[in-house]
């Protein structure tokens, strides 16, 4: 279907522009299908999708995270001066007044000491409008600011739970390798007491070691994911990498049972922070091709002063002179110039508009691919349970047939390798799984930041 999209604040933007400078604020339209091509996990939860892992201890680092995140508090400082721009756009909209005062001393004849003090006024009345689209310029910068912070939270914690699960994932690993060296060690000692028996080969012998060394040498690589989690854990948390000590962990990877309520592929419009800050930068687009077409227009300026004093300190408060005036200024000619401005910025205005739609289907693109995995993986999981299962019945009966010399220590230690193989994928195919619905909620969104942020 067609979506047309129109957020509240726009139509409020280029009504507010009629009066003056007349902004065409077109709506962003894409194309969204009625629903998502996957099977959508479980749902049944809030906002805080993280929570349908129950795993309290992800809960507990993603909360410190979302507290302490140094992206996080870089994007509310910039949300801050935003805010303070906004006020500024508005303050030019009220008169000004400022201060005045000088004092001198004449040392030529008769000394004579000269003082005056005044106010200086000034007021735009705005009736080309440029003032008013600078404050829908600002207002829509804020609205931009507020929206990158609700995104900087939904990544971070996406970031978090990524890494938690590679930790964990490393944890198995490890698990999993000292259960392998355990199996092969046991096989190398069963060889090697055949061949002091004078009942097997040197060839097993060394064919034993060397699976066992191949197998002792991963736990170097392992070693290296898992300090480069925890590291980034670290920084995630805004803590030191290195002195940083995750948590004492269960063993195995964590499962996802549910999740917020996905909703469809127009959802995203309004619950994808980096959509609506896409959005809010189209409405900043709109304002400043209000702002280049103000400069067509004639604008005004009342000025006015109120000077008191007589050229005489003591005549300072006994005289004063009150002015009033007003200046318009008409634009005649300047070679085109202001007529391309207001062409660029029409130009950046359909640029804008074209990044807006980009950005919402990648939005829906990273969700397909997440559904796609999340299917993908629990098919894997599944295959390589029963692949599990008959390599362990396998190696059973190729020791068992070895000891009796009714096969080789070759088919003993290739059932081993498949066995060892299968364990080690259904672990990086479980932290896949779960990666892959980090990702999905992460795709999905939440709702991010205030819906009257243009309005503050």
């Amino acid at each position: 279907m067609i979506l047309r999209h129109i957020p509240p604040y726009v139509a409020a933007l280029a009504l507010c522009a009629c009066a003056t400078a007349p902004v065409v604020v077109p709506p962003p339209v894409v194309s969204a299908p009625p629903e998502y091509a996957g099977d959508l996990p479980p749902s049944g939860l809030g906002q805080e999708w993280w929570q349908g892992f129950d795993d309290p201890v992800l809960a507990a680092l993603i909360e410190r995270g979302l507290a302490a995140n140094l992206d996080i508090d870089a994007a509310g400082d910039r949300l801050a001066a935003a805010a303070a721009l906004l006020r500024a756009e508005r303050a030019d909209r009220l008169p000004r007044l400022d201060g005045t005062a000088e004092a001198g001393v004449s040392l030529s004849g008769d000394s004579t000491v000269d003082g005056a003090a005044g106010l200086l006024a000034a007021f735009n009345p705005d009736i080309n409008g440029r003032l008013a689209a600078e404050i829908r310029a600002a207002a829509a910068d804020y609205a931009e600011a507020d929206y990158v912070l609700a995104d900087r939270r939904r990544l971070v914690a996406a970031a978090i739970a990524s890494q938690y699960i590679e930790y964990r994932r490393t944890g198995a690993q490890l698990e999993l390798l000292d259960q392998s060296t355990g199996l092969q060690e046991q096989t190398l000692r069963i060889v090697t007491l055949r061949y002091e028996a004078g009942l097997a080969a040197n060839l097993d012998v060394r064919r034993a070691a060397a699976d066992l060394a191949q197998t002792q040498a991963r736990r170097g690589l392992i070693a290296i994911s898992r300090a480069d989690a925890a590291n980034t854990l670290a920084v995630l948390l805004a803590e030191a990498p290195g002195a940083f000590a995750p948590p004492s962990l269960s063993a195995g990877i964590p499962v996802f049972t549910r999740g917020p309520d996905a909703g469809v592929p127009a959802d995203l419009l309004r619950r994808r922070a980096d959509i609506l800050a896409a959005e809010a930068r189209l409405v900043r687009a709109a304002a400043d091709i209000g702002i280049e077409r103000a400069d067509l227009r004639p604008s005004l300026t009342i000025p006015g002063n109120l000077v008191l004093g007589d050229g005489t300190l003591g005549g300072l408060f006994g005289n004063f002179l009150l002015g009033l005036g007003a200046a318009l200024d008409v634009p005649i000619f300047d070679g085109g110039r202001r007529r391309a401005e207001v062409a660029a910025a029409e130009a950046e205005a359909d640029a804008t508009l074209a990044e807006y739609r980009a950005t919402f289907l990648d939005a829906l693109r990273e969700v397909e691919n997440a559904l796609v995995a999340i299917d993908a993986y629990g098919q894997r999981i599944d295959a390589l349970s029963e692949a599990i299962e008959q390599s362990e019945t396998a190696l059973g009966q190729s020791n068992a047939l070895y000891r009796e010399g009714l096969t080789s220590l070759f088919d003993v230690l290739d059932a081993q390798r498949q066995l060892i193989a299968s364990r080690q994928s259904l672990i990086d195919s479980e932290a896949a799984l779960a990666n892959a619905h980090v990702a999905f909620q992460a795709a999905v969104g939440t709702p991010g930041g205030r819906e009257d942020a243009a309005t503050q």
